[in-house]
């Protein structure tokens, strides 16, 4: 459970940030672009550190062991073809990192950041309910009602009457939610069938991956880049790596459908008291309670 913690921490750190960014002149684009960047190139130093790459032999091809992880859901990948999975994995998972964060932007634009907000976070329901139905994965009774409260505190911290009276579905909400719940089971996918110790190879996939795009969509843009921009997503880009990295490592002993809902619950509660603590905010009656249904939410997941 402690690498859930330090996944929640993390995911926390960003929301913090980007709670700074909005009080001052910031372009999210660049900031982005910036997030990849660093978080590619931390994930690179740590490949040629840990030599992932040096002495890896095939034993036997990639195409035989998927087909033999298709049959068992149990079956491990040598360290050869967990490789190539986690790039293969990883590029498709750096798609849907910046699609979801393209729909995010185009959904506050068409139903404000209250809606968006919540289909963006209830995206944590893909990569629970596929893990329940492809492997088995079921919670325990208490855990259920645990998942449904912080579920229910997801909802209650995002949405207002003003949101939900301004809100008229449109397709990027569902885009949004897709893309979001996509992106996080990416994690999932790579966890259940390659080696943890060639994670460090899937996480620089996805980064560089996300760079790519991003950093064509700025230039299309032609948007200013200053430092500030800069190096507020390099600030980004370090807990936005760790948060997928420490998640991976989580779900070598948590249910999926436990840590999603957790790791989601978990980073509201914290960005609330962060907000509280560090910029002084004052706590909304729904937030209040949003962070008492979470901490009850985690008693039960845990109990």
């Amino acid at each position: 459970m402690i690498y859930l913690f330090l996944a929640v921490l993390c995911s926390a750190s960003i929301g913090l940030i980007f709670k700074y960014t909005e009080t001052s002149n910031t372009n999210r684009y660049v900031i982005t672009s910036a997030n990849y960047f660093i978080a590619f190139m931390t994930s690179l130093l740590m490949i040629m550190s840990q030599g992932l790459l040096t002495g890896v032999r095939r034993e036997a091809a990639f195409t035989e062991e998927l087909g033999w992880m298709l049959e068992s859901d149990q079956y491990l990948l040598s360290p050869f073809s967990s490789i190539i999975w986690g790039v293969s994995v990883g590029a498709l998972a750096g798609v849907f990192f910046f699609l979801s964060f393209i729909f995010y932007q185009k959904s506050v634009r068409d139903n404000g950041v209250g809606i968006s907000g919540t289909f963006g976070k209830l995206g944590i329901l893909i990569p629970m309910i596929f893990s329940i139905l492809i492997w088995r994965e079921y919670p325990t009774s208490i855990q259920w009602i645990g998942i449904g409260l912080s579920l229910i505190s997801i909802v209650v911290v995002n949405l207002s009457k003003q949101s939900i009276r301004k809100f008229d579905f449109k397709p990027t909400v569902l885009l949004l939610f897709v893309f979001g719940g996509m992106a996080e089971f990416s994690n999932k996918i790579y966890q259940q069938y390659a080696l943890n110790d060639y994670k460090d190879i899937f996480l620089f996939t996805i980064f560089f991956v996300a760079f790519v795009i991003s950093i064509i969509y700025v230039a299309n843009k032609k948007v200013k880049v200053t430092k500030k921009d800069i190096l507020t997503g390099f600030m980004v880009g370090i807990p936005n790596l760790f948060s997928s990295y420490f998640l991976i490592m989580s779900l070598e002993t948590v249910r999926t459908s436990v840590a999603f809902p957790v790791y989601s619950a978990g980073s509201i509660v914290l960005i609330n008291l962060g907000g509280l603590l560090i910029y002084r905010e004052t706590l909304a009656r729904k937030n209040q309670l949003a962070i008492a249904l979470t901490v009850i939410a985690l008693i039960l997941i845990n109990a």
